[in-house]
């Protein structure tokens, strides 16, 4: 299966500091993006997030959303359409094969979530893109 480099997804890692007090240590928050990034064609547990950051749970989901603005699900929601717009951009994997490599249960859910958060279906946001392509004579 075709990978795309992580490089636009891979900035989300630096850490997004909000002002006030409560959030994740600048290094928690760095190592929870990078476990995120690394594993979001797999199910990611929030339990297991906040095991990797030595806190509990309820303090791990508070001190993320204080940190980042939003909640870990939110996050790795808007980091998992991130890399299918980059996979869709950048290979001719199917729908159903990048919503797979991007953590999706099955495609019907990575459409109805991409409708959701884009306002327009997966299929349609692909072929916008190849539209907007600028034609390269000579490439196949």
């Amino acid at each position: 299966m075709a990978r795309a480099s992580h490089t636009t997804v891979r900035a989300a890692i630096k850490p997004t500091r909000k002002t006030g007090t409560g959030g994740l240590s600048p290094w928690r928050e760095s190592l929870v993006k990078k476990v995120i990034l690394d594993g979001l064609s797999d199910t990611l547990e929030i339990t297991e997030l906040a095991k990797a950051c030595a806190l509990s749970r309820s303090h791990f989901s508070r001190a993320f959303k204080c940190s980042t603005g939003q909640s870990p699900q939110a996050w790795i929601r808007s980091q998992r359409i991130a890399r299918a717009k980059q996979l869709i951009r950048e290979t001719d994997l199917t729908l159903t094969q990048i919503s797979l490599e991007c953590g999706f249960c099955d495609q019907a859910h990575f459409c109805h979530i991409f409708t959701h958060c884009e306002g327009i279906n997966p299929f349609a946001w692909r072929c916008r893109e190849l539209r907007a392509q600028p034609y390269t004579p000579g490439c196949a």
